[in-house]
């Protein structure tokens, strides 16, 4: 009987093409950490990949991924994959082709999906909606995190109810503040006097951004949002430099002013290759106890906005003097009256980011064409 062809070293090597480090967002082979390839004459496979630390906690996804998509080719009957760690010299090599200055040690590698939320100008109720998109994805079964990104007008404390100095575990990883309902946060807020002015240049803000993405203990979180400053400026340009694999939500008000200056963030969003996922209108009327509504700020903002850049318009949140005066207070109105217009709307946008972003680790990308792999491991989580 014929024995069945053996896979080839390329064949293998386009497979675990497909396996992605969750934290550096790229794909080990192209991150020259696949050490060695053996194909055994049984058809037995094994795989050394080396690590960028001996106790890299995606080790056992590493596994699992590089076995299962190995494992999919004609003529392998087995699959073990084996690890060692980067020599300094490879270390080095790495930071190069990363342009970065130090390597991540495992802060992200458990944080599904990182979802950037911009506007492009201030005052559109970027914070006020990070804050309450964390809280309703929480509350809806999707552990989340909000990341104060805009270090000149950080609100993201005060909006949760959180203000303490955070503790620094065995690790030395910060750990971030929890705030009512299980938010995880993390601000520079919390690091400076209260009410000082944050008097920073560009490259401190790189760094200190740099340092809340990997020197932050998030652990399991499906989605990290990330409160983005106004702009397209230097914040923007580092989070694009750190997460090729980040999404972007544009928040806009229905004023053509707002839309127009949003569609600047997309712009800058689809130089550095970032997906945008969707749109939400803010401030989109005011209903008096009457019932009359009033459009204070035009209409159709968002509608237009989303049309334009084909992304769904994930929301429509009406004005709603609530929903101030809970981010004032620190209790997201989301979590406070989940029957409230307003509080509807931004869960139905927390909805419409579940439905658009993957529900398991980023370790497998996604197939081409042919049908979906199964999971890595655990159960895939119901649709809201």
């Amino acid at each position: 009987m014929a024995r069945m062809a053996l896979p080839t070293q390329d064949q293998i090597t386009e497979k675990l093409r497909a396996v992605i480090d969750p934290e550096l967002r790229r794909s080990i082979v192209e991150l020259g950490m696949v050490r060695s390839i053996d194909v055994k004459d049984n058809g037995r496979v094994e795989v050394v990949i080396s690590l960028t630390t001996a106790g890299c906690p995606i080790r056992s996804h590493f596994e699992q991924a590089g076995a299962q998509q190995v494992s999919e080719l004609d003529g392998v009957t087995e699959v073990a994959v084996g690890f060692d760690v980067l020599s300094d010299e490879e270390k080095s090599r790495l930071q190069q082709t990363l342009g970065r200055g130090k390597l991540p040690a495992g802060a992200l590698a458990q944080v599904k999906n990182v979802i950037c939320v911009a506007s492009g100008k201030g005052g559109v109720g970027k914070s006020t909606m990070t804050a309450n998109l964390a809280a309703a994805l929480t509350a809806e079964g999707h552990p989340a995190g909000a990341l104060d990104c805009d270090v000149y007008g950080y609100s993201i404390p005060r909006m949760l109810g959180v203000n303490n100095k955070p503790d620094v575990n065995a690790e030395r990883k910060i750990l971030p503040l929890e705030a009512a309902g299980g938010v995880k946060v993390m601000s520079i807020g919390f690091f400076v006097e209260e009410n000082a002015a944050v008097v920073w240049r560009g490259p401190m803000l790189h760094k200190a951004i740099q340092q809340f993405l990997e020197d932050v203990a998030w652990g399991e979180l499906e989605y990290l949002l990330l409160d983005l400053p106004p702009g397209t400026g230097d914040v923007s340009m580092t989070l694009a430099q750190l997460l090729p694999q980040a999404k972007f939500v544009l928040v806009t008000t229905p004023q053509p002013a707002a839309q127009t200056v949003a569609k600047r963030a997309a712009d800058m969003a689809k130089k550095f290759d970032l997906e945008l996922l969707g749109a939400i209108e803010n401030m989109s009327g005011f209903t008096t106890p009457d019932g009359d509504r009033f459009t204070i700020f035009g209409e159709g903002g968002g509608q237009q906005l989303a049309d334009e850049l084909d992304i769904p318009l994930l929301g429509k949140v009406p004005l709603s003097e609530d929903l101030r005066e809970h981010a004032d207070a620190g209790t997201p109105l989301v979590t406070a009256d989940p029957d409230a217009p307003a509080s509807q709307a931004i869960r139905q946008a927390a909805r419409g980011i579940v439905a658009a972003t993957p529900q398991e680790l980023p370790v497998l990308q996604a197939a081409p064409a042919a049908a979906e792999p199964p999971p890595v491991s655990g159960t895939p989580l119901p649709m809201a």
